[in-house]
């Protein structure tokens, strides 16, 4: 990798931040003076610590920025969920060094079935390496992340849940339940669909309540597995929420549909569990020696704004919907890929002006997609003969592969293509993992950096060589002669010319250093 054609330079040790003010911005309240300002402490702080929170926290952490990572519960979650990482988080994962580990905890299935479970085959020759799913157990997903973070130098402190904070035009205070008070220069709340960061700050969060509400947990049952399977098969021709299959040692996961909504913050029983079955099934199959048992509803909201001054949003804390196709959780990672660099550059001192605010304009049009998808899939679920036929038509469409194909990009995120401008199609896509000379492109990215892939072999990067690396490489495959790869793999500039790439040199990465 350190070669004359694959440039590197190390980034400054000391932290760095370009003036930044945000008087007048809504949810903005200042203190009186510099007198009474705590001394800054950290760069940024992060409200909770689930996949977002810890993602977020290793990528600014990349960059050398002093990050405190604040998680209100005392101990990780006990029980186990398993949730899918669709292809483009697995490609984040391979990007930062992380897949093999992961890999290691989880299962791949066909990239298939997502959209409304409408059971169709992943569609041939998708525009990836790791055209898969990959289930794995949630909590050993946040586990390797904070991990990661960990090693990589970012605290994390648990039992601080966030009570309060005031921000000004050098940084923000936060103070804790107990009553201390901590110092960044940024907030960023992770904290979930209650976020209490939101809150605080005044950011609307405007949507749909919950209509629906399903249970879901694992637990042993008394009737054989031919029982089950057959009850699931006559009541799945009418009802695709329902559903009971073996999760390994006698255990059963149970997804079930609920009568009512309520509140989502009291767990569910086992008796609840009974009933419902019994409702929906005729039968609870004896279900008994729950592990864990919890309940979700279908309400979708979008955060009104993602920034706020030196407050930021991202994760549930900016966007809830559905959890139909799976999206949730690599919506917020995907979130975290996106502001960690940005905000590390504001904080190295090198962001170009409007930077930060690229993080808004990119991920919520794209959250705005997601509710869309999550929200046309429910009504799909419905038993109502209305969405039952049009659910039978996309089923008959979903037999042509340029609609299969599109609904899986869509579910999958690979068919995000942020606005930067007029420009061939791969222009603000993410570049798929290609091989290079020096090995697969996703491993050159472990660091963070921007990257050149230089096919013509006559560029350079010149003073951004600290934060942008140069692979002069004419046997890429690649339709085009180079491009420019931000920190999170999107294709920032395609060309050939050496002042047309000084110029989005200077657009993403700010002003040479020399």
């Amino acid at each position: 990798m350190h070669s004359p054609h694959f440039s590197v330079e190390p980034s400054a040790n000391d932290t760095v931040e370009r003036d930044f003010t945000a008087d007048n911005a809504p949810g903005l309240r200042s203190r009186a003076s510099h007198s009474d300002r705590a001394p800054l402490m950290f760069d940024v702080i992060i409200a909770g610590c689930g996949p977002t929170g810890a993602m977020l926290a290793a990528e600014l952490r990349l960059h050398d920025v002093r990050v405190l990572v604040l998680e209100k519960e005392t101990e990780p979650v006990s029980f186990v969920r398993i949730v899918g990482l669709h292809i483009r988080s697995i490609e984040l994962m391979a990007m930062r060094g992380l897949l093999e580990r992961i890999l290691e905890h989880g299962r791949r299935r066909p990239a298939a079935g997502f959209f409304a479970a409408i059971a169709k085959p992943a569609p041939q020759g998708l525009d990836s390496a790791h055209a898969y799913l990959l289930g794995i157990p949630q909590p050993v997903v946040v586990h390797l992340l904070e991990e990661h973070a960990m090693q990589l130098g970012a605290q994390i402190r648990r039992g601080c849940a966030v009570a309060d904070f005031e921000q000004d035009d050098e940084g923000v205070t936060v103070e804790l339940a107990d009553g201390q008070q901590l110092r960044s220069r940024y907030l960023v709340g992770c904290d979930g669909a209650r976020s209490t960061v939101r809150k605080l700050l005044g950011v609307g969060f405007p949507g749909e309540p919950s209509r629906t509400e399903t249970l879901m947990g694992e637990m042993e049952v008394g009737v054989p597995q031919e029982e089950i399977t057959a009850k699931v098969s006559e009541i799945h021709t009418t009802d695709k929420r329902f559903s009971i299959g073996p999760f390994g040692q006698g255990v059963y996961r149970v997804v079930v549909p609920a009568a009512g909504v309520t509140d989502r913050a009291e767990p569910p029983t086992l008796e609840d569990f009974k009933q419902q079955l019994r409702a929906v099934a005729g039968t609870d199959f004896g279900v008994h020696s729950p592990r864990w048992l919890s309940r979700f509803g279908d309400a979708t909201r979008l955060a009104e704004r993602y920034r706020v001054g030196r407050v930021l949003l991202a994760g549930d804390a900016a966007h809830i919907h559905p959890p139909t196709g799976g999206q949730g959780l690599n919506l917020g990672v995907q979130d975290a890929f996106n502001l960690g660099w940005k905000l590390a550059a504001q904080i190295r001192g090198w962001a170009p002006e409007t930077l930060l605010d690229t993080y808004q304009t990119e991920r919520h049009p794209v959250a705005e997609d997601v509710l869309d998808n999550t929200r046309a899939q429910m009504e799909l679920h419905s038993t109502e003969p209305g969405p039952q036929a049009l659910r039978r038509l996309l089923t008959e469409l979903m037999d042509f592969d340029d609609v299969n194909r599109y609904l899986i990009e869509k579910i999958t995120a690979i068919d995000i293509r942020y606005d930067f401008g007029a420009g061939p199609d791969l222009l603000g896509r993410r570049l798929r993992d290609i091989d290079t000379k020096h090995g697969r492109l996703y491993d050159l990215l472990h660091r963070g950096r921007g990257l050149l892939l230089d096919r013509t072999e006559r560029l350079t990067v010149g003073g951004w060589s600290d934060r942008v690396d140069h692979l002069a490489d004419p046997t890429a495959v690649l339709d085009v002669p180079c491009v420019l790869l931000r920190p999170d793999g999107h294709v920032a500039w395609i060309g050939d010319d050496q002042q047309d790439l000084d110029d989005h040199l200077s657009r993403w990465f700010g002003k040479p250093a020399h």
